[in-house]
């Protein structure tokens, strides 16, 4: 359903209010699509804006693709989120009165960035608003990866817990150790400094390029991609999905780690050949993983992966926290409506 509560009452305000005054009113706002069930804070800020009028698919479920193309037809604005496609079919559907393009999300690899710029529409993205809730997320499963708790917990709970043994679910602690990061951002900053405490040895990473600036907040080195692969205990993958990361988290570096490394990735599921990680599960080459993303998502339950008691697997869940979800709603409306008003965003992706 279309909405604009503020708009209807500053109508009412102004001057007794006919069904065609209002419908006349209504059909200057700008017409936004909202592509799924957003956290409360977001809508909230559409409503009360009083600048738009929006229908939203109102499911926890992605839109179907079919009414996404019909939805889309003569919008202004479109607030999405990773599961839906922006590609050149879409934009084409709406048609050229599209201006913006607002996704509750950090990662863009959704949206076809090329066709976005070629059609002048500005694109608006949501990072460090979760910056904290991914970094304690990647922590909390890099330590249930390598202290094996997803397996102390399944026998604990099917009878596996007998005699106390010297070696039964021994896993790999991170004191003295040094903890690789495949991208240094925000992200790989902040679980830097969670990590801290437990008294690692040396942080190392590579990305296109050194970081000066964020490698000093957490006094890590930089290595080239080979170095990072034999030298690191933990490995946390923290890259953006780009045509020069895809795939990149392949046999060739899981050849050259450690027997005891323990991989961890919450960036994307495309960075990673996940064959290549299965067969160096499976076979020993390193000790452990831990993905909160795959490809696809969901990952079939009969994937060859889950077989693995030694690969943890979370169905993507990294910024799922009540205040996290609250706060990229929000940003991803305030994005949407200063594009629309035609004034800077809060966070724009610069095309």
């Amino acid at each position: 359903m279309w909405c604009s509560r503020t708009a209807l009452g500053r109508l009412r305000r102004i001057a007794p209010c006919t069904v065609t005054g209002f419908h006349r009113a209504m059909s200057t706002l700008p017409k936004v699509y909202v592509t799924r069930k957003v956290p409360p804070d977001g809508l909230d800020i559409l409503r009360k804006s009083g600048q738009v009028q929006f229908e939203m698919w109102d499911s926890d479920e992605p839109v179907p693709r079919l009414e996404l193309l019909k939805k889309v037809k003569g919008c202004d604005g479109i607030l999405c989120v990773l599961t839906e496609k922006i590609d050149a079919q879409l934009l084409e559907a709406a048609g050229p009165n599209l201006k913006v393009v607002s996704t509750m999300s950090v990662g863009f690899d959704h949206l076809s960035l090329d066709e976005l710029k070629k059609r002048g529409i500005r694109v608006g993205y949501t990072p460090d608003v979760l910056t904290d809730c991914v970094a304690e997320l990647t922590v909390a499963l890099l330590l249930a990866t390598s202290r094996r708790l997803i397996e102390a917990t399944h026998e604990a709970k099917t009878g596996g817990w007998g005699t106390w043994r010297t070696l039964w679910l021994c896993g790999h602690e991170l004191a003295n150790s040094t903890v690789g990061i495949l991208g240094l951002g925000r992200i790989g900053v902040a679980i830097a400094e969670r990590l801290k405490p437990f008294k690692v040895k040396k942080f190392i990473y590579t990305d296109v390029a050194p970081r000066p600036e964020l490698a000093n907040m957490i006094e890590a080195e930089y290595v080239s991609f080979d170095e990072l692969a034999k030298q690191s205990d933990f490995l946390a993958v923290c890259c953006a999905l780009t045509q020069e990361t895809h795939g990149i988290c392949n046999w060739n570096l899981f050849s050259k780690m450690k027997k005891n490394a323990i991989f961890i990735n919450t960036s994307r599921g495309g960075v990673v050949n996940q064959e290549d990680l299965y067969e160096a599960l499976s076979t020993g080459l390193i000790a452990g993983a831990g993905l909160d993303v795959t490809t696809p998502e969901p990952l079939p339950t009969h994937h060859p992966l889950f077989t693995l008691k030694n690969c943890v697997i979370l169905p993507h869940i990294a910024s799922a926290s009540y205040t996290t979800r609250n706060a990229m709603s929000a940003l991803a409306a305030n994005n949407l409506l200063a594009g629309l008003r035609g004034e800077p965003m809060p966070k724009e992706l610069k095309l």
